[in-house]
């Protein structure tokens, strides 16, 4: 099946989200906590109810599972297509004013991504891509394919880790592969990106920390490129609206080795 249209239809509402965001972000907010923990700005809000609407006026027939309208999950568990959408991918970072936060959209099908769209407003950078069709970023309206690097040795690996925090078990799992290059971004989205576009190498996140919506565009993106996105087993995501929690983490890679890494690594989780 082709996926154009859909990608193109994404891609426009992802943009329209990003301006939507990007006005809250040079001006006034109000920072709450959801689930006691989570920090979320009335950016969140106002992008995922503009996204869920484009996305339901779009394609009726489809569910939509959206972060900030998760409490809808069960609308869309009896659709073979659902859209899985993350407003603003990287909140605290949105706080921080650092830039590395992004808008993401992704489609499902029976479970397993197709296309994604990360859109990254603060630098008007875009990665689009389709599996099986290739992927492309835009940056600055400069377009160009994005493709995975070929290091094959553990050591050789660039990994990129979260901004925020560096658990000690990603350092532990840095010494056992022998890396020694790191590099630190914030978005779950940006930083699979960076892979996909041969900058990075590898992202590690052992923890429960992550849902659904942060795996899926960044995922179809990463194999559309030519990269592989597990769990921590080495085992697919199953995107699953009624299992938000992605329960055996994140292990992101340029496929060259990845089933060697998920063996090596699935003991520290």
């Amino acid at each position: 099946m082709d996926f154009q249209n859909e990608l193109q239809i994404a891609e426009a509402i992802a943009r329209e989200a990003g301006e939507l965001v990007m006005g809250y972000y040079r001006g006034n907010y109000q920072v709450e906590l959801k689930g006691g923990t989570e920090p979320v700005t009335e950016a969140d809000r106002v992008a995922n109810d503009h996204i869920v609407s484009r996305l339901r006026e779009e394609f009726p027939e489809d569910g939509v599972l959206a972060e900030e309208s998760a409490n809808e999950a069960a609308d869309a568990a009896g659709s073979r297509r659902i859209w899985m959408v993350d407003p603003v991918d990287g909140t605290k970072e949105f706080i921080k004013h650092t830039d590395e936060f992004a808008v993401m959209i992704g489609l499902t099908v029976d479970g397993r991504p197709k296309l994604g769209v990360v859109n990254q407003p603060a630098k008007r950078t875009l990665y689009r891509g389709v599996v099986g069709e290739g992927a492309e970023s835009d940056i600055d309206g400069t377009v160009a394919a994005m493709t995975v690097s070929t290091r094959n040795a553990p050591a050789d690996l660039r990994l990129i880790c979260s901004r925020s925090h560096l658990p000690d078990v990603v350092q532990r799992m840095m010494d056992d592969l022998g890396i020694t290059e790191m590099l630190r971004s914030g978005s779950v989205g940006l930083k699979i990106g960076r892979i996909a576009t041969e900058s990075c190498d590898l992202y590690m996140h052992p923890s429960i920390g992550t849902k659904l919506w942060d795996a899926c565009a960044p995922e179809a993106i990463l194999v559309a490129a030519g990269g592989e996105l597990t769990d921590f087993d080495g085992r697919p995501v199953i995107y699953d609206p009624t299992d938000l929690h992605n329960e055996r983490g994140l292990l992101a890679s340029n496929g060259t080795i990845h089933a060697e890494l998920a063996e090596r690594l699935r003991g520290y989780f």
